[in-house]
């Protein structure tokens, strides 16, 4: 069998990847597999264009998948599915926190031994872009703006790096994300607003 190009898996995976956040914006759970296929696609580019440490983000974002798709699809007690919640302040600090140190941890190591064009900014949007990650396969109503920050800072990665249609991806992403944090903000608890 004849392996796809480069060009047609970014496109496949583009299309599974718009198609699953609109479907997290739905709550539907289905959108944990298709996120998974797509970060696997992913993967495989990032490793035709030896990206070695892209492609291991994107093995973290496939676990990540599975994550949410066991949270989203288990009944609790009262046998309803995985509601949407929000962060206790400690909660959302303490998340915060660990993903800047976890960041500032990764772009020294990055800074030191990588050509990376920009560490800095590539670390700290990795570690909130994984923070983000964790929240929304919790159901966490705190997912979606930080999905918007670091998407429009991704934009900016991207345009300062000529990845014009990458920047228009993740332009979407933030308008995407913007509808999902109103969608959740409505399914929340009366007692939770």
């Amino acid at each position: 069998p004849r392996v796809p190009s480069s060009s047609r898996l970014k496109s496949l995976a583009l299309l599974r990847r718009a198609a699953g956040v609109c479907w997290t914006v739905r709550h539907f759970p289905r959108c944990w597999p298709l996120g998974l296929v797509s970060v696997l696609l992913y993967a495989w580019v990032f490793f035709d264009y030896k990206l070695y440490a892209t492609v291991g983000l994107q093995l973290v974002f496939a676990a990540s998948q599975l994550y949410g798709w066991y949270l989203w699809t288990r009944k609790s007690s009262d046998q309803t599915l995985h509601p949407v919640s929000t962060l206790s302040p400690r909660q959302r600090w303490l998340g915060l926190l660990l993903a800047a140190v976890g960041g500032l941890a990764l772009g020294y190591a990055m800074s030191l031994w990588t050509d990376n064009s920009s560490p800095w900014m590539d670390a700290g949007l990795t570690a909130f872009s994984l923070l983000a990650q964790v929240w929304m396969a919790q159901k966490r109503l705190e997912c979606w703006p930080l999905w918007i920050a670091v998407d429009v800072l991704y934009v900016g990665l991207f345009l300062s790096t000529a990845m014009y249609l990458t920047a228009l991806l993740y332009l979407l992403f933030a308008l995407l994300a913007g509808l999902g944090w109103r969608e959740w903000q409505r399914s929340l608890k009366p007692a939770q607003v």
